[in-house]
């Protein structure tokens, strides 16, 4: 069988690999993306640009991130806003941009307010040669008290009013970046479809409070005392994004942009399962460089030629059938907790877990057992399959979830 071939065909536009920068600081100017292309990004969203009559006043500290044990990083709280460079400096360097990587896709991330505005930036973003626009409706912090931002991406008629207005202007794809803040992204998504947009964006950060410092007392990052809610990105919103990529892209069928929490190729590879067609990285970018693209590739390649498929685009979509509601989960085979013993190291996490978080079935075997002591022993009657032992489970396939023969009503 050849190699996989990890060129994507997304919205019209052909993509080298399905692997994107997202709009953000990486992105904000030619000589960043430049290097970023160098490494190996198939594209790249330019930071959001306004319009010249913009004010753009950035806070400092804007940044904060939460740790979790050993774990650095597992989310960062931002309250940057867009792009303080003036438009017309930007859009020369993308046209530089598309002259020495012709085969890199530079897409255009844009913000305004009224429907002029709108469309004038379009025409000039399509102008300097970009190959796509993202128009950011899904900025939490920063931008919604001036119409922009978020305020429009909870609200499906402004989205549906606004991205008329570029699809109508734009003669180069437009994706619409979404907002997480609802409950609910179908019915905004359906909106952006109905006005001709050619994709969205989803999902763009999650509104939240990070913390506070508890000898301050003021929340973080704290700009002279104070601070705001910002967006929050990184690992932890994943389980987020991949929800709201998989509702759009099975229920409304508009291509999608899949963001957030992408850290590693199996990342990627879930979001290209629930639907994305191509994948957009920052927050692990800001942290590891842009040399991670080296991994997201060979990765991926290795795991669609173990596969048998020829194409990142083999995959998109095809976990979508597979998630169905709740009713819908067969209740027919039970399964319960076994423990290798071979492999386990008795330190005790599935005890303590089951014995104060589930239903007292793990207990150790104890000093009858002689040296098998810590090993933990499952109580099958009490077990009901929860599989909590095994999310806390240090050791890789030490403790899995076992069908029984027993059946149990439907």
């Amino acid at each position: 069988m050849k190699k996989p071939n990890l060129a994507v065909d997304f919205c019209g536009v052909r993509f080298p690999n399905p692997f994107v920068l997202a709009a953000a600081p990486p992105t904000d100017d030619a000589e960043m993306i430049a290097r970023g292309f160098e490494a190996g990004w198939a594209g790249a969203v330019v930071k959001t640009l306004g319009l010249e009559h913009v004010e753009v006043n950035l806070v400092s500290p804007m940044m904060v991130g939460m740790d979790y044990e050993d774990k650095r990083l597992v989310a960062l709280q931002n309250i940057d806003l867009i792009s303080d460079r003036d438009i017309r400096e930007v859009l020369p360097e993308v046209r530089e941009l598309k002259k020495s990587y012709p085969d890199r896709i530079v897409i255009v991330s844009i913000m305004a307010s009224t429907e002029a505005e709108w469309k004038e930036i379009t025409r000039r973003v399509q102008e300097a040669g970009a190959d796509m626009i993202e128009c950011s409706f899904s900025c939490p912090h920063g931008m919604p008290e001036r119409g922009m931002g978020s305020a429009v991406g909870q609200n499906a008629e402004l989205t549906y009013e606004r991205a008329k207005w570029v699809a109508e202007a734009a003669e180069i794809p437009v994706l619409i970046k979404l907002t997480p803040n609802v409950t609910d992204m179908r019915p905004v998504a359906e909106k952006v479809k109905e006005a001709g947009a050619e994709g969205v964006t989803c999902i763009n950060t999650v509104k939240g409070l990070i913390g506070f410092d508890l000898d301050t007392m003021a929340p973080i990052p704290s700009v002279e005392g104070y601070s705001t809610e910002g967006g929050i990105s990184g690992p932890a919103i994943k389980p987020i994004a991949l929800r709201f990529v998989a509702d759009v892209a099975r229920d409304v069928g508009i291509p999608v942009a899949g963001v957030g929490g992408v850290v590693t190729w199996k990342d990627a590879a879930e979001f290209l399962l629930a639907g994305a067609g191509i994948v957009e990285v920052c927050t692990a970018v800001m942290r590891y460089g842009y040399d991670i693209i080296e991994e997201l590739n060979e990765g991926l390649a290795l795991y669609l030629e173990d596969k048998g498929l020829a194409s990142p685009m083999d995959l998109v979509g095809k976990g979508l059938p597979k998630i169905v509601g709740h009713g819908e989960l067969s209740r027919a085979t039970k399964v319960l907790a076994t423990v290798d013993e071979d492999t386990c190291i008795g330190c005790g996490a599935c005890v303590i877990a089951c014995r104060d978080g589930g239903h007292q079935a793990i207990e150790f075997a104890g000093p009858d057992a002689g040296e098998d002591a810590r090993v933990p022993k499952v109580d099958d009657e009490k077990c009901i399959g929860c599989g909590f032992c095994r999310t806390v489970c240090p050791v890789e396939g030490c403790l899995t979830m076992q069908p029984r023969e027993e059946k149990i009503s439907a």
